[in-house]
């Protein structure tokens, strides 16, 4: 084998090596978390869940426009991490925050069905995420499907 030849050999070994590389590093760097869907972290309406100093009011209304409220109690700070602690809520955290697709036992994915769970603080309609919403003692939490 001449020189030239050696030095495109060479060459082409390398190129494979860093492309195998670079493909087994962005598969491992993956960020797609999916919380899992509750299987008993349901309510009914009127129940009082959890244990803990602070308390907070949570609604949730389905498609057909059924409510069912319950008084939820924990030592969580954000909202997101109180639910997710009963297993009333999951989703995805790919993005870095809770996209949430199922609430109280009930799964919504935009991308699938075209509706969504919207989040609401007192009546507002929420300017953060479930997970980085800072629980306030004895608000009204309310996670709605539209």
């Amino acid at each position: 084998m001449n020189k030239h030849s050696m030095k495109k050999l060479l060459s082409l070994v390398l190129c494979a090596v860093l492309i195998a590389a670079m493909a087994l590093s962005f598969t491992g760097c993956s960020d797609d978390k999916e919380t899992e869907a509750p299987t008993t972290g349901t309510f009914t309406d009127g129940q009082t869940l959890g244990e803990g100093g602070t308390e907070f009011t949570l609604t949730v209304t389905d498609a057909e426009g059924k409510a069912a409220t319950a008084t939820i109690r924990t030592n969580k700070t954000t909202v997101g991490d109180a639910l997710v602690e009963l297993g009333l809520v999951a989703g995805d955290t790919s993005t870095g925050s809770l996209y949430v697709k199922t609430v109280n036992g009930m799964t919504y994915d935009y991308e699938k069905d075209g509706k969504y769970w919207a989040f609401y603080i007192d009546g507002e309609y929420a300017m953060t995420g479930i997970d980085s919403t800072d629980i306030v003692a004895g608000s009204l939490y309310e996670l709605k499907a539209e």
